[in-house]
């Protein structure tokens, strides 16, 4: 039963008590102002948990190229809806990434440092330049800087939340630079070895969520791979 609908039967000096008490619970529980997603938000990173942090920043830059598959979930908050496509992703070092989609439609993205390459069934690619567009430039920085392990990339850009048990780590990236905050509100990654989720809060309600799994480090791009990062 909604809360608000018994306060609101109470007399009015038990229903402010009550809702006192309840207020002052769901505080102390740590209900009141988070989702247990944005648990990480409460663990700001700290002098005692630097070490740590470049430490997971160092393991994620060990290998140059990554390969895998990916589940994406795009949660659309005004119409109360979600949409969800899956594939294989890239990441090369010097390079930047690809996001090869198979389902629901076939399509690849390719995000480069300055530039962004959508290429369709049949060959045809789109090419666009990143020049005069703030934004694209710095969330570009931003990826490249997560997945080669640039600490002081992420340092730069974001106030950083961090958290770590054994091998598994929690990050939280609340940005700091002004082209990246008009798009992300705030940014959830995890993982161990490799990271294993991305959740992206966007200025306008929605969100984004990345699942990585089946990761692999090959020694280098095979020609069909290195094909994605070609202009035409």
């Amino acid at each position: 039963m909604n809360l608000l609908k018994i306060f609101y039967r109470l007399p009015a000096q038990a229903g402010g008590y009550i809702l006192l008490k309840l207020a002052l619970f769901l505080l102390a529980a740590g209900l009141w102002a988070q989702t247990p997603q944005e648990e990480i938000f409460r663990h700001p990173l700290e002098p005692k948990t630097m070490d740590a942090f470049r430490t997971t920043c160092s393991r994620l830059a060990e290998h140059p190229f990554v390969r895998g598959n990916f589940e994406q979930e795009k949660t659309l908050s005004r119409l109360n809806r979600s949409l969800k496509s899956s594939g294989n992703f890239i990441i090369a070092a010097g390079l930047g990434m690809v996001w090869d989609t198979a389902k629901p439609f076939s399509s690849t993205l390719t995000l480069g440092k300055d530039y962004l390459i959508h290429s369709r069934p049949g060959g045809q690619k789109t090419v666009l330049s990143a020049q005069g567009n703030e934004t694209f430039l710095r969330m570009a920085e931003v990826i490249s800087a997560v997945f080669s392990g640039n600490s002081q990339g992420l340092l730069d850009n974001f106030n950083v939340y961090y958290a770590a048990s054994g091998a598994a780590w929690e990050l939280g990236l609340i940005p700091r630079n002004a082209a990246i905050g008009s798009f992300a509100e705030k940014i959830i990654m995890k993982g161990d070895a490799a990271v294993r989720s991305i959740l992206i809060y966007e200025q306008n309600g929605d969100a984004v969520q990345y699942v990585l799994s089946n990761h692999n480090y090959p020694a280098e791009l095979n020609v069909q791979e290195k094909a994605f990062f070609t202009f035409p």
